[in-house]
């Protein structure tokens, strides 16, 4: 049975038609129900929040975002962003509470740096390593995905995406794509090994894994007994820090990735960058 992703880009899979008919299968609301509370669980959010929904079609899951009760945390704020101008209209005359942003992921997440307090996305970010001609690639638009997405998150702030990767391959070129942005990233899986399982990609904004939760991303090894989680990552990090000298080329660039996945304006780099100026008289 072949993906939808594989026949059409979204923005055409998701005509008239198929957006009416996603939206009113009960079948799909309980799933994406499901998906939506498990990724609000893997938030962890205290309070009500500001929150992004990438790809979120006709607002199945920014329904349950508004309709969160005050003890659990909600309800929360939600803008939400998709490139199918169809399933967007079936949000505006379902008259969802969220804003809506007609746009492609794959070309970014405009906002301003540090706007939203968590996102979620259920089912979307597996369309991106399809690439629609040779000028565009899969790792391209990842990467301007995460990039974008990481600036647009306050420090501290986390993202959970549900996603259905086609392959192993697809599975580490997204999670890859998302360390590389400067996230934090860990997988669950509900329900291994059966037709329902399910991959989550959790995500936080600076700090996480070294402060105090041991690598933990997912947060599942909470409390239990007798489990270590390997963070590969820190280790690689501290040695890189170490042969990293401060004030070389190195360094200097080291600080601008940093500096624009903050959402800074840095200068272009050129072959002078980090090169010494010899004094002359």
């Amino acid at each position: 049975m072949s993906r939808p992703e594989d026949t059409l880009p979204p923005d055409l899979h998701y005509n008239d038609t198929e957006a009416r008919k996603y939206t009113t299968s009960s079948r799909i609301q309980n799933i994406q129900a499901s998906m939506t509370n498990r990724a609000l669980e893997l938030l962890a959010l205290s309070c009500p929040s500001v929150i992004l929904d990438v790809g979120c079609g006709s607002g199945l899951s920014g329904e349950i975002l508004s309709s969160i009760d005050p003890s659990e945390g909600g309800p929360h704020v939600w803008v939400g962003m998709d490139i199918s101008a169809s399933m967007l209209d079936v949000a505006l005359q379902r008259d969802v509470e969220g804003d809506l942003m007609l746009a492609d992921i794959g070309q970014g997440v405009p906002f301003r740096a540090g706007s939203f307090d968590a996102a979620i996305s259920i089912s979307a970010i597996q369309w991106l390593c399809n690439a629609e001609s040779s000028e565009v690639s899969s790792a391209g638009r990842l990467s301007r995905f995460f990039n974008g997405l990481y600036a647009s998150l306050k420090r501290g702030g986390r993202a959970v995406c549900q996603f259905y990767p086609k392959n192993e391959q697809q599975r580490t070129m997204i999670s890859g794509a998302a360390i590389k942005a400067g996230f934090g990233a860990g997988i669950l899986e509900d329900d291994p090994g059966t037709k329902n399982s399910k991959l989550y990609l959790v995500l936080t904004v600076g700090g996480s894994a070294d402060e105090g939760t041991g690598g933990d991303i997912t947060g599942v090894v909470k409390g239990m007994e007798g489990v270590d989680v390997l963070d590969a990552r820190k280790k690689h990090r501290e040695k890189g820090r170490r042969d990293i000298k401060k004030g070389s080329k190195a360094w200097i660039l080291s600080k601008k990735e940093q500096m624009e996945r903050k959402g800074k304006v840095v200068k272009n780099s050129s072959k002078y960058t980090g090169r010494k100026r010899h004094i002359t008289f």
